[in-house]
């Protein structure tokens, strides 16, 4: 795990100006690789790569910017090569090569296949490969979009980084993107290639591009699930199935030359990996990290960590969150995001890795189980309308439902705590077509109380790209349970791992997914949605396969909550973190921003809102990113 920065110029410069922008990209993100950096440069200066590392694998030999035997390719990664033992010897074996390293596996695989070897590799990648022969630059992210990769193309030339921040001092000014602004007031995402810094573009999950100087940057795609349902095999197969891949994905993922350890939040995703891990390395000390919040027992799930840690003799780290820690950090927090991104869950993350980087390097997550499985409570609410139109209309058993309303029913319980968002899904629009429904649910742009003016949400054209993602041609129509997941898969869950990614990497730790194995992910798209959302049971497959796992507190749980944050209750108890927020709302610069209809009213905000506090995150993250990136 490391950090990347490079440049492709237009022309050639000195190598002395080309080493300082090199210097400069990587004294920004020197957090995410504090065990080593190194840097190169063209003889004409037109190419400089330069990287960060944090050392994993190959702990000795395996340095960066690394090139092959020949010269002719040089190469900057950052992520994890989990079959690189595999592609090793494939490519000649262990004494043909001159490091263990993975990455000394990539650039071997590039000159064997070319830009078809990101179709060989297991794991998450972002990397660059300069090809000093053709003068070109390949580019590659991974399937999922777990490792980050920017660029920004300005007059000088093409500049990469694994952190937008890092490219903010090439750019010709700092603006906001006026489409990703709409995006993220709608979803708290932004959609495709955007960013909120004008002029900066993510590589998109399972796409690379080839450039050469003075050529622009044109991204495609390589790889894509397809939901392709096997009506074939029953569900005793589907069950095998999946215990054999989950078992391969988790050892795997447990590859490296130093300790790795377990996030468990009291969730099934966590747990499951954490205890699937501990059945790889049983003997010797397994070390496990939970945080929790003091103020409030509802913000406290760390009892339901310690029954997994207790039962699999693990041991557990909790790390006490206080209001004192979020007005000490939430700026740091912004920062290291780059840009906000989801709900308040990355602050309490950002803690808990501070005190994962006191223990261990690496670190296990269970990021993507909800998007895989079905475990949003909104996949319920949005088939509990779908069962109850198809039953008045006589079309309930015509293939777009896969369960029933009336045994949807003794599942509802868990939506107990999500009153506010039914009542407003529930409140217009019943039973319009599924992607409008949708589009109810996982649209926040009218739920700010008035805040945000008139003309920043461009509702049109944020539909329809949303649209082309829940109708996408890889995904059956007959299935709203698939259409929901496919979006929450190629929308959510990125930013989601941009979270995961950076509240790691701001400590020098790294996160890795066992979920995110592409064998394992284009073996759920084909499960049947009624085996995985049978009885309108929520992660249903996963629980009922890995029972024997989890204990009964946890595999039995209907309050999923998702890491809140009490910033609501801190606010009305008008403490440190009211006074933080009021501060940061009050100066000229916050009240007259060009998205506010007026000065943020903090209790308007509050009042349409729930205990989480997703709305007045929204607005507080983004006023102190704009503080941070633009003023």
């Amino acid at each position: 795990m490391c950090g990347i920065f490079g440049f492709l110029s237009n022309t050639p410069q000195s190598r002395d100006t080309a080493a300082a922008e090199i210097s400069s990209g990587l004294d920004i993100i020197r957090h995410r690789g504090p065990d080593g950096r190194s840097q190169w440069v063209s003889p004409d200066g037109q190419v400089g790569l330069g990287h960060v590392r944090l050392s994993i694998i190959d702990i000795e030999t395996g340095a960066q910017p690394m090139h092959s035997e020949s010269g002719r390719y040089t190469i900057i990664f950052n992520g994890e090569i989990y079959n690189y033992i595999e592609l090793r010897e494939e490519l000649g074996g262990r004494a043909s090569f001159r490091t263990a390293s993975d990455t000394e596996v990539i650039i071997r695989a590039f000159e064997r296949w070319g830009i078809d070897c990101v179709t060989r590799l297991r794991g998450m990648f972002a990397f660059a490969i300069w090809d000093a022969q053709d003068k070109k630059l390949f580019l590659a992210r991974d399937r999922f979009g777990i490792k980050p990769l920017y660029w920004a193309k300005t007059r000088k030339g093409l500049y990469f980084a694994s952190e937008m921040k890092a490219l903010k001092p090439f750019l010709d000014g700092a603006r906001v993107s006026k489409a990703a602004l709409s995006d993220y007031f709608t979803f708290q995402f932004c959609l495709g290639e955007k960013t909120l810094l004008d002029g900066v573009f993510q590589m998109p999950a399972a796409h690379h591009a080839v450039l050469a100087p003075g050529q622009g940057l044109q991204p495609q795609r390589y790889w894509e699930v397809h939901y392709d349902i096997d009506y074939q095999h029953d569900e005793k197969w589907f069950t095998e199935r999946l215990r054999e891949l989950m078992a391969d994905s988790v050892n795997v993922h447990m590859r490296a030359d130093v300790e790795v350890g377990s996030y468990v939040s009291g969730g099934v995703d966590s747990s499951l990996i954490a205890a699937m891990a501990r059945e790889v390395r049983p003997e010797g000390r397994f070390q496990a990290f939970n945080g929790r919040f003091t103020d409030s027992a509802d913000f406290d799930e760390s009892h339901y960590a310690r029954a997994l840690t207790d039962a699999q003799g693990m041991q557990l780290h909790v790390a006490d969150i206080t209001e004192r820690d979020f007005v000490d950090n939430i700026s740091k927090v912004i920062w290291h995001l780059d840009q906000p991104v989801a709900g308040p869950g990355s602050f309490p993350q950002y803690m808990v890795s501070k005190l994962v980087k006191s223990h261990v390097k690496v670190v296990l997550g269970g990021q993507g189980g909800d998007e895989i499985f079905g475990g949003y409570a909104r996949y319920l609410v949005a088939y509990f309308e779908q069962c109850i139109k198809g039953a008045i209309e006589g079309t309930l058993h015509n293939g777009n439902y896969v369960v029933t309303y009336e045994s949807i029913i003794p599942n509802l319980e868990t939506l107990r705590q999500y009153k506010p968002m039914i009542k407003e899904f529930w409140a217009s629009g019943v039973f319009e077509e599924r992607d409008r429904r949708y589009w109810r649910l996982v649209n926040r742009a009218n739920t700010f109380a008035g805040a945000l003016s008139a003309d920043v949400i461009d509702g049109e054209s944020t539909f329809r790209e949303f649209g082309q993602i829940f109708w996408g041609s890889n995904v059956g129509k007959e299935s709203y349970f698939d259409s929901m997941t496919h979006f929450d898969f190629k929308t959510l869950l990125p930013a989601l791992l941009q979270v995961e990614d950076r509240m790691s990497m701001a400590h020098g730790v790294e996160s890795r997914v066992p979920f995110l194995d592409h064998p394992l992910i284009e073996f759920a798209a084909t499960v049947p949605a009624d085996v995985k959302f049978r009885n309108g049971e929520l992660k249903r497959l996963l629980k009922t396969v890995f029972s024997d796992k989890l204990p009964p507190a946890i595999r039995d749980r209907k309050d999923k909550m998702g890491f809140p944050v009490p910033l609501t209750l801190w606010l009305r108890q008008g403490g440190a973190a009211a006074e933080f927020v009021k501060d940061t709302f009050s100066s000229r610069a916050a009240r007259e921003r060009s998205y506010l209809a007026g000065p943020v009213d903090m209790d308007q905000v509050l009042s349409g809102q729930s205990v989480y506090s997703r709305n007045l995150w929204a607005l507080l993250s983004l006023e102190l990113w704009h503080q941070q990136f633009i003023d």
